[in-house]
């Protein structure tokens, strides 16, 4: 499969071809608005963050401004990095149509984006004609059913703008449910959980489990329960991999990641 434009003869990656899938990230310069940030340090070798991603489930941890938010900005390719590289497959993500690549992605981003729509039409934002099964698919999955379930028009209620009228975590619910009907092959989460309460979060992430199967996940959380079970947990400290492993690897270790958990069973969290 080709592109047009200034794409053209760029060979595709086959996303349902889960042995042909490799994502490989070396040492990435990016320009975040009037800044340059250094994002990603491993003395030139792609190794440590070469994996395969097909049904696989990364987490990235750190400390605000550890640079988490600006390497799930380059992976979505919202920043283009200057030097360095993201692949997919053997393909560089520069060489990748930008809208093909979207297509691809379920993506949960701390400042998405409500409009002034229906409940539904929110959730199913690509689609003219919505598809009621993946809706309520995705709302069973997003745990979002009891609050439109309270309202007289159900899934047809208008939301105002910018979400108003729901709760912060109700909005999360929300796009969660987006990226859910989109039914993706990989699912990229920035802190898409952090204004959900301690039940709702664990239904949802309970729920999530089934639907990640097969897919590609990556995850940026401050709230550790939400990593605790990913297949590799990155740690970010002041843009560099600091850690890599999964929870009890980096437990083991009693390094960063030990911190982190530390300190937030110190707080309640």
């Amino acid at each position: 499969m080709t592109v047009e434009s200034k794409y053209v003869s760029v060979l595709m990656p086959v996303f349902n071809q889960a042995s042909f899938i490799r994502m490989a990230i070396t040492s990435l310069l990016c320009q975040t608005h009037q800044n340059w940030e250094l994002i990603i340090i491993n003395d030139g070798s792609t190794d440590n963050l070469n994996e395969s991603i097909a049904d696989f489930l990364k987490d990235i941890v750190g400390a605000s401004g550890s640079g988490k938010t600006t390497l799930m900005k380059l992976l979505i390719g919202n920043y283009e990095p200057k030097t360095g590289s993201i692949k997919i497959g053997e393909t560089n993500l520069r060489n990748i149509n930008p809208h093909y690549w979207r297509s691809k992605c379920g993506i949960v981003m701390q400042d998405g984006f409500i409009f002034s729509k229906t409940i539904a039409e929110n959730i199913a934002i690509s689609d003219e004609i919505i598809d009621k099964q993946k809706l309520f698919y995705a709302a069973k999955i997003a745990n979002i059913q009891d609050f439109v379930e309270e309202r007289p028009a159900g899934f047809n209620t208008k939301i105002g703008q910018e979400g108003s009228g729901l709760s912060q975590g109700q909005k999360q619910r929300v796009l969660i449910a987006r990226a859910i009907y989109k039914d993706p092959d990989y699912l990229f989460f920035d802190e898409a959980t952090n204004a959900l309460d301690a039940n709702n979060e664990r239904t949802i992430m309970e729920n999530l489990a089934e639907f990640y199967q097969g897919r590609t996940v990556v995850i940026i959380a401050h709230r550790l329960s939400t990593v605790k079970h990913a297949d590799q947990i990155i740690v970010l400290n002041n843009g560099e991999v600091a850690e890599q492993g999964n929870h009890h690897e980096l437990i083991q270790k009693k390094g960063i990641y030990f911190e982190l958990v530390h300190n937030q069973l110190e707080l309640g969290n």
